[in-house]
Formats: structure tokens, sequence, C-alpha cells
């Protein structure tokens, strides 16, 4: 019986896709996210986010890349620029390592 709640918990693993993976192509990505091609290009070349490429160089953006393309719109959307934006999701980004950092701590405490 143990044997076959192992698989099913690998397997059910190995149905989520890792969120940092990149998977999506650029088109499919900008479609996703509600914005265009060049758009996304124009990130990259800002420095506000780094999709994977592939053997080929090819852009792939994961689940992660989607996200942070979201709240990069929503910040566009209310007025901050583009320097801004960068300012912003670098503190998000700190206080996200922070927070782990936290409970990594209160988890090795207990």
């Amino acid at each position: 019986m143990s044997v076959l709640r192992e698989v099913s918990r690998l397997t059910a693993t190995q149905s989520q896709p890792d969120p940092r993976r990149g998977v999506y192509g650029i088109s499919v990505a900008a479609e996703l996210v509600g914005m265009g091609s060049q758009t996304l290009r124009l990130y990259e070349r800002r420095g506000l986010l780094e999709p994977a490429r592939s053997g080929g160089g090819t852009r792939r953006y994961s689940s992660e890349d989607l996200e942070r393309l979201r709240r990069i719109a929503h910040l566009v959307s209310t007025g901050v620029n583009l320097a801004g934006v960068a300012m912003v999701l670098e503190l998000q980004d700190a206080n996200d390592l922070l927070r782990a950092d936290l409970e990594s701590q209160a988890t090795q405490d207990s």
C-alpha cells in the first residue's frame, strides 16, 4: 500500500510544472498577459525580467515570469514609470528573500 501512495505522490508532483521553468514562447507569453511581444522585449532590455533561453536562444517564459509581467502591467497602469517599476520589483524581491529567510529560521528554531 505504501508503494501505491509513493507512486501517487510522485505522479502528482510531476504533474505540477515547476513555476520557474521556462515553457512559454514569447508570443504565447505575450498573449497570456495581454501585452505585445515588443513590450516583453522592452521589459527584458530594461532589466525588469530575464526569461530563460533555449539552446537556440529562443526566449522561454516561466509561470513566475508571467506573474512578474502582470505585476509590471499593474504598476505601469497606476502611472509608475519603468525606472520606478524596477525599484519596486527590486524591493519586492528583497522582501521575498527576507521573508523566506525568516521562515527558514523559524522552522530551524522549532
